[in-house]
């Protein structure tokens, strides 16, 4: 131990001297109360470990214990001799406790109706996801005018009714040889009759007939009325009735401007699905030999038919590894339907076997896209096609019968397609060929099949003109050089529907064609390539009417649209 200080031995040895004084004294108690400090002795060095104390059971009650005692208050007894001020405090306090009690009933049944609706909120949500996600999906199953006009009952019946009324037509064919003249004279005197009819035409109607950029038309027909269709950007079908009676307006339309308001009476029909730009209809082509049915192309890889009569639309063809639709044609015993595609092919559909059953042949180059196929209304074997690769071609499509395959669906790729070209057995399928600057945007026979104008991004229009004797043989056409070249502006660009001229249909009239122009007017040209007329009109046309058809038995009669999907309709003014 250390040494103790100086300090530290007096105070010890003062301790002792009292202890000692007071032992004497017989006070041990006081020294003990006193608290003087013994001598600390060292604890005993052990191991073990001291007695832990056991726990004592508590003792079990041997008795019940009686019923606790409470207030008056609580047993609900009311003093009879309580004061005024007393009743008034207990009701007081009763009201408040009841208050309490009614406040938590409350919020229990606010807590289970706030459960109840977070619960319908999660399944609304959950039904709204489902719709959202079957929007997305393309729809392959019949589709009746309810569900195309969006369950709207009341414009499904009136236009089942407006198209059970047409009358039941069928295509006419025209004669090959019609209006083929030695002598320019009479051709000329054709030209400028069908320009004194033709230069008379005004806007005598206009509608925004659909939603979105007009992609492709057709005119019905009938000649009681001018019903024309139309294909918009997002699978929309416009059907108008350009020229029926206007439907009642308020008094307050009444005040507008007559020159803006829509003119005849239009339905719109989502015939394909999504309804985004995966599902523009490409092409439109009535039935040539029942005008109750027409069939829409689209990019959803789709060819659809709608019935007039049942008023149901329905799949005919699907392009299952995502090929998409750029035009059908059908020939005029309507049977069969020939298809190009995106991928730089053309299907054959045998309308009376099962799609598939169609056969795909590859016929461009590097598989760039065949925008436009075309069969030759008087000899349905010979088809015109343009593509991308630059180049206008006219085959001979009996050929392809005794192209054999094994694979299933049958497909003849490009290589196994020009191999046979090149083949004495091919020899004559490929008929004519015409390469043009830039792209070719379309090429169609006129009604008599011996004329194809092309329309190409390299500005120009052309004109081939095939005397009837180059189809009689299987060789090649012994000149493809076109007869007429027509200057035109076709740089449509990314906003506007690509120009396509298109031959009017009547067989009964000087061959000519309709097609837009940038400069906001609709252009007609003769087979010859002269310009017949120019259409336009500055106070109501104000943009590109890019997408042109004409009706196919009344001379006077043209459509235009353009991308806003508005659609004009060019007629004689009536005479009061």
């Amino acid at each position: 131990m250390p040494e103790l200080s100086k300090y530290e031995l007096e105070r010890e040895a003062n301790i002792a001297r009292n202890r000692a004084i007071l032992e004497q004294l017989e006070l041990k108690q006081a020294v003990d109360e006193l608290g003087f400090p013994e001598k600390s002795k060292p604890p005993p060095k052990t191991k073990a470990k001291p007695i832990q104390p056991t726990k004592k059971a508590k003792k079990e009650q041997s008795e019940v214990e009686g019923p606790r005692r409470q207030s008056a208050r609580l047993r609900h007894i009311v003093d009879p001799n309580e004061s005024p001020a007393k009743k008034r405090k207990r009701e007081a306090c009763t009201s408040y406790h009841q208050y309490i009690n009614s406040s938590a009933s409350f919020l229990t049944l606010l807590k289970a109706e706030l459960e109840e609706q977070r619960a319908q909120d999660a399944e609304a949500r959950l039904e709204a996801e489902e719709r959202a996600r079957a929007a997305k999906r393309p729809r392959h199953e019949d589709l009746d005018l309810q569900v195309l006009t969006k369950d709207d009952p009341e414009e499904a019946s009136s236009l089942s009714d407006q198209l059970q009324a047409l009358s039941q037509q069928r295509r006419r064919t025209a004669d090959p040889e019609a209006y083929v003249y030695d002598d320019d004279k009479k051709e000329q005197r054709e030209v400028e009759d069908l320009r004194k009819k033709l230069q008379n035409l005004k806007v005598v109607s206009r509608a925004k007939v659909t939603q979105d950029r007009i992609y492709s038309a057709a005119y019905h027909p009938e000649v009681t009325k001018d019903l024309i269709f139309f294909g918009d950007k997002h699978g929309q079908l416009g059907i108008w009735d350009a020229q029926a009676l206007p439907v009642e307006v308020d008094d307050d339309d009444e005040e507008g401007n007559s020159d803006d308001r829509e003119g005849g009476k239009y339905w719109r029909l989502q015939v394909h699905w999504p309804a985004t730009s995966k599902s523009s209809i490409s092409s439109l082509k009535l039935d040539p030999t029942d005008s109750h049915t027409i069939y829409t192309s689209s990019y959803d890889c789709s060819v659809r038919t709608l019935s007039f009569t049942t008023g149901v639309s329905r799949e005919v063809f699907r392009s299952d590894d995502g090929v998409l639709v750029c035009s059908v044609d059908l020939p005029a015993s309507g049977n069969e339907m020939w298809i190009s595609d995106t991928a730089g092919g053309l299907t054959h559909l045998d309308l009376r076997q099962p799609k598939s059953k169609a056969r795909w042949y590859g016929i461009a180059e590097l598989k760039q896209k065949v925008g436009c196929v075309s069969v030759n209304p008087t000899r349905p074997h010979f088809l015109a096609t343009a593509s991308l690769s630059r180049v206008m071609q006219v085959w001979d499509v009996r050929k392809f019968q005794t192209l054999v395959s094994k694979s299933t669906p049958i497909e003849f790729d490009h290589e196994t397609v020009h191999q046979f070209i090149d083949s004495p057995k091919g020899a004559g399928c490929l008929r004519a060929e015409w390469r043009h600057d830039k792209s070719v945007s379309s090429a169609y026979w006129d009604p008599r099949g011996r004329s194809i104008v092309s329309t190409s991004y390299d500005d120009a229009l052309r004109v081939w003109d095939f005397d009837s004797s180059v189809f009689e043989s299987n060789d090649k056409f012994s000149s493809s050089r076109p007869v007429h070249r027509i200057k035109h502006d076709c740089q449509t660009g990314r906003w506007l529907t690509v120009l396509k001229a298109q031959w009017n249909p009547n067989p009964d009239v000087y061959p000519h064609f309709t097609v837009g122009n940038m400069q906001h007017s609709l252009d007609i040209f003769s087979s010859k390539g002269s310009l017949i007329v120019k259409l336009s009109d500055r106070t109501k046309i104000t943009a590109v009417q890019a997408v042109t058809c004409s009706h196919p038995k009344i001379v006077e009669r043209a459509v235009s649209g353009n991308a806003s999907g508005r659609c004009v309709l060019w007629a004689p003014e009536e005479v009061d």
